[in-house]
């Protein structure tokens, strides 16, 4: 099993910057693809960034290219997500992800409200 635990969201102005944490514990992570997702009210939930472990590969939703960095520390069995230039459209609950061989763990999420 392993436990995701997301930190940093918070109120922001729109041009603003914030860095997510995901703090994973209960079993070593290297070697999961981790991924940070998030969900507007009245919205289905959608992947903003993903990072695969081998090489580092990563994936950006098209509306946060160029604004958001996903970033990952094995050796603290963390994930971040770098988030500049925030746009009210940003504003959503964000979830932590760890996906291996089908199985996927969620985190409780963390809010980001990104004020015009």
């Amino acid at each position: 099993q392993v436990q995701l635990v997301e930190s940093g969201g918070g109120l922001v102005q729109a041009g603003g910057s914030l860095r997510l944490s995901c703090a994973a514990s209960g079993r070593t992570v290297s070697r999961y693809a981790m991924g940070w997702f998030r969900q507007a009210p009245r919205k289905e939930r959608e992947l903003v960034a993903r990072i695969i472990w081998r090489g580092n590969s990563t994936y950006y939703a098209d509306s946060v290219k160029g604004r958001f960095t996903i970033s990952r520390a094995d050796a603290k069995n963390t994930v971040y997500l770098q988030m500049n230039s925030l746009k009210p459209e940003d504003t959503a609950v964000y979830y932590c992800n760890a996906a291996s061989e089908g199985t996927n763990y969620w985190g409780q999420g963390t809010q980001v409200t990104v004020s015009s």
